[in-house]
């Protein structure tokens, strides 16, 4: 069979790395598998799911101008792929419009912003003269102070 991209190919593992195995397509020809490509869950050592002689079935998904051919083992199996449907989510935000006027509702906004922003300058405020207080004393040099 030839060797095209998206073609599903029968291989023995010739060689195994760290980043991943060789596989011996037959006519003299090699591809590499990455070990990312090997199975769908993680796969910290390569050596826990391959060793050399094993026959795979492996899909080719790329091949280099420079002759290097990619393999995939996992888009090789036929499964369907699994669509996950997850659950919406509704808000359940209460509607100004509906309990306030605009008038009250701008009102109580107007009020409610004013006393976050008051709180929010009064700590600020605080927290600049206690962080003026120590370090005051830290400035400078040898000597003391400088005019």
């Amino acid at each position: 069979m030839s060797t095209e991209v998206g073609a599903k190919l029968k291989g023995k593992v010739s060689g195994i790395t760290n980043f991943g195995a060789f596989i011996d397509l037959g006519e003299g020809k090699t591809g590499l598998v990455h070990i990312s490509e090997v199975s769908n869950g993680f796969v910290k050592d390569i050596h826990d799911v391959l060793s050399v002689g094993d026959e795979v079935t492996v899909l080719v998904t790329a091949i280099g101008n420079d002759g290097k051919i990619g393999l995939s083992i996992r888009k090789a199996e036929d499964k369907p792929e699994e669509k996950r449907e997850y659950p919406k989510k509704e808000f359940n935000r209460p509607n100004p419009k509906k309990s306030f006027s605009r008038n009250q509702t701008t009102n109580v906004n107007k009020q409610d912003f004013d006393s976050l922003m008051s709180s929010f300058l009064k700590d600020s405020d605080d927290r600049l003269s206690s962080l003026r207080r120590n370090t005051e004393g830290k400035r400078g040099g040898r000597g003391g102070r400088r005019n």
